[in-house]
């Protein structure tokens, strides 16, 4: 379930790829990247961005499924894979791609993961992955989640779980007025209960080391700069709705700070990589 456009993840797709964490990907690697065969799921997949952030760390022969609440996000995937891929080609409802010598055959679930998260994941993962969903998600959601994962004895692999820091370049003094009405209204209900917002990264590793797996993290944040211009403009537009939402702030500080020109931004992230023993 990601809930957003597909020209928004096109957008922030090259800040992502920058900013993935390498020590975790080269730890996921290390562990997967010699499998002969992989199934993978990809959760709230939007348009198949962490398949093709993944992918080249895994093996030769991959089996992907995505899932997505999205139907539209979906079909956008299609397009989107078959255009970053060597070859592609239809093979029944699924996509038979190959890149850079890897084999990956790519199945797509339109599911809702917050009603049925066991239909979502489905069966047999060696892998469950994810990118940028887990601080939409609840603390309970995110529990019944790793308990999940652990049944199958699967991987976890998140990449870009916000976890609160978010640094506007020039500074404002209404900075962290803002930022506190901001976490304010991402822990509100995105469809998975009451959002466990930046303190997701620490619900996540609670929760797997509690399932008995063992868990490293690392940062990945996006560092935007004048490279990023058309990224932060639609970052700091969305960033003073979703503030303005919370009434927590008012009209005239919103104003003023809406005014400003911003010629980057920090925002922080935490991957995370968790394994069974």
């Amino acid at each position: 379930m990601s809930g957003f456009s597909a020209d928004w993840l096109a957008l922030r797709e090259p800040a992502d790829m920058r900013a993935r964490n390498g020590e975790l990907a080269a730890a996921l690697s290390a562990r997967l990247g010699q499998r002969a065969h992989l199934d993978v799921v990809d959760l709230g997949s939007g348009t198949g961005s962490n398949l093709r952030g993944t992918a080249p760390l895994l093996g030769q022969s991959q089996a992907w499924t995505l899932v997505d609440y999205d139907p539209r996000l979906l079909e956008a995937a299609r397009g989107a894979l078959a255009g970053w891929a060597d070859t592609s080609r239809v093979v029944g409802d699924r996509l038979e791609l190959t890149k850079d010598g890897r084999r990956i055959t790519v199945a797509f679930r339109q599911a809702d993961l917050a009603r049925d998260l066991a239909a979502g994941l489905g069966e047999g993962a060696d892998l469950v992955t994810a990118s940028a969903l887990f601080d939409l998600a609840s603390p309970a959601f995110i529990r019944g989640f790793a308990g999940e994962v652990a049944q199958r004895r699967a991987v976890f692999y998140t990449v870009l779980t916000y976890n609160g820091i978010q640094r506007w370049t020039p500074r404002h003094p209404a900075d962290n007025q803002m930022v506190a009405a901001f976490h304010g209204h991402q822990m509100r209900d995105k469809g998975f209960g009451p959002s466990a917002g930046p303190t997701a990264p620490a619900h996540l590793a609670d929760a797997f080391r509690l399932a008995g797996y063992s868990v490293a993290e690392g940062d990945s944040p996006w560092l935007l700069s004048s490279r990023d211009a058309a990224l932060v403009e639609e970052l700091a537009r969305g960033y003073l709705s979703a503030v303005r939402e919370t009434g927590r702030i008012d009209p005239a500080t919103l104003a003023a700070w809406g005014k400003v020109a911003r010629t980057g931004a920090e925002v922080g992230h935490t991957d995370t990589l968790a394994m069974p023993a």
